[in-house]
């Protein structure tokens, strides 16, 4: 399943790797060594928290799309 929600990845100098969220779920983050496997831990754990909202009969937020700065 593709996560269709925007995904924000940051090097954190505190924790030494890259953190992942995805601002429309909760309480969601992931993280990784590199880039990439912070991204691909970020797809793994959101379709995580999907499957348990979804368990849970929690409602699901709608994917925002490309998220607009000031």
């Amino acid at each position: 399943m593709g996560v269709k929600y925007a995904i924000v990845i940051y090097w954190s100098a505190e924790d030494n790797s890259f953190i992942a969220e995805i601002l429309e779920l909760s309480g969601f983050m992931a993280d990784g060594e590199t880039y990439q496997e912070a991204l691909k831990n970020a797809e793994i754990v959101a379709n995580e928290w999907l499957e348990t909202a979804r368990k849970l009969e929690r409602p699901i937020p709608v994917p925002k799309g490309k998220l607009i700065y000031a």
